[in-house]
């Protein structure tokens, strides 16, 4: 095909637009919502699972050292423990430091305390957070081998009710993503099928009077593809929209906040790009699709 004949073909794809404006509207609507129950549903799950993640950052083991072990023990431990891959923050917590937390968190007991004088009953230790905490019971393991420690205390319960959380959460909605994709296949598959069976005649008349497959199905190809990308250009700007308004009223909810913690909602300026490669990409591809799949029966004249 010369390239003068390709440019007509896709200037009837965009005229078709125009000329069949209601079916060509409805077809924008089904593939703008299934669109944006999609990438919705993916978005969500991708904030919940971050929020689980944001609570599990906040996991700490403490590790409490023998009574006796000196500063230069205490310095190869420290050395040591770096080596563990599985530990992303170690702080070195001074029984002298610890003493005076506990002053002030029990600031009733002043005189209990000023009887001890300058005795300290405590003892040093360490405070280091997990990197996955699905492999906590291993990393601790390895670090029980290791000398002068006294004691190590993690909060195994908490971290085996939010490792089976992300289990569910992630069964959950992988089931209903591929439910809400399959729907969206369907329901964007029967609306290009009405929109190519209102114009059967127009295909067939093409047809009797010679016109090759290719050049009937070009402009439909064009015509769906660009109410696709225009679905997908929008749905990005509703997503966009939709999810800076809910952050930004979720920032005045301090109580809500103080649960889910703030940090961990993923700003949408750092996922904007793969969204709109998403969005764009899947209304094009389904709408040029769809186009092609639906009028294959028409052609059989």
């Amino acid at each position: 095909m010369k390239l003068s004949g390709f440019k007509y073909l896709v200037g009837q794809g965009i005229e078709n637009i125009w000329k069949n404006r209601m079916m060509a509207f409805a077809s924008f609507c089904v593939l703008l919502v299934s669109l944006l129950l999609v990438g919705m549903s993916v978005l969500f799950y991708m904030n919940l699972t971050s929020m689980i993640g944001g609570v599990e950052d906040k996991n700490e083991v403490i590790i409490y050292m023998e009574e006796d072990t000196t500063d230069e023990e205490l310095a190869d431990f420290q050395t040591e423990l770096e080596k563990i891959d599985n530990i992303s923050k170690i702080t070195f917590y001074s029984k002298e430091q610890a003493f005076e937390d506990l002053k002030k968190s029990m600031s009733d007991y002043k005189v209990l305390f000023d009887s001890l004088g300058d005795d300290n009953p405590l003892i040093d230790g360490y405070r280091i957070r997990i990197d996955d905490i699905s492999t906590i019971s291993a990393t601790i393991a390895e670090i029980e081998t290791l000398d002068h420690i006294y004691s190590v205390r993690a909060p195994m319960d908490f971290v085996n009710i939010l490792t089976e959380l992300r289990k569910i959460v992630t069964v959950i909605f992988g089931v209903i993503i591929a439910a809400l994709v399959v729907i969206s296949i369907v329901i964007v598959s029967n609306a290009t099928k009405a929109s190519v069976f209102a114009r059967r005649e127009e295909i067939q008349i093409m047809k009797y009077v010679g016109a090759t497959n290719a050049f009937i199905r070009i402009p439909f190809f064009v015509e769906g593809m660009i109410t696709g990308f225009i679905a997908g250009a929008v749905a990005l700007v509703v997503t966009w929209f939709g999810y800076d308004s809910l952050v930004n009223l979720m920032t005045g909810q301090v109580d809500i906040l103080s649960v889910i913690g703030m940090g961990s909602i993923i700003p949408f300026q750092d996922i904007a790009w793969r969204v709109a490669a998403a969005y764009l990409l899947s209304g094009t591809f389904f709408g040029a699709f769809g186009s092609m799949v639906s009028m294959r029966k028409h052609l059989n004249v």
